[in-house]
């Protein structure tokens, strides 16, 4: 495959957004990641970069299963989830971007 393969996994994460002086603090507190602004809009434009590099250090380190699992998560089957996520002011998606270089063989059944 001479093409290389762009994909993305998306999390949609709750935040929270605080007035702390003359700055506006939004975090992600199920990942312990924050991040501030001038206004809302910029608070939460840097969280979800803070959030992206988060993801891509874990990822990068080999740690994000760990992390992951020391935050809580847990994988649950498609099936439970009753609806899908609604998006609104309390929900933000980060999107970790990723370029396939080797396509992954098929298995062997068995």
């Amino acid at each position: 495959m001479s093409k290389k393969l762009k994909v993305k996994l998306t999390f949609t994460l709750p935040y929270k957004i605080t007035k702390r002086k003359k700055w506006i603090l939004a975090s992600c507190p199920i990942l312990d990641v924050y991040s501030q602004g001038e206004n809302e809009s910029d608070a939460k434009k840097n969280l979800g970069e803070a959030l992206s590099l988060f993801f891509i250090s874990c990822i990068e380190r080999g740690t994000i299963n760990d992390v992951m699992k020391e935050c809580g998560f847990v994988p649950v089957p498609p099936s439970s989830i009753k609806k899908p996520f609604e998006k609104d002011k309390n929900f933000i998606d980060v999107s970790i971007p990723f370029k396939v270089l080797n396509q992954c063989q098929p298995r062997a059944a068995g």
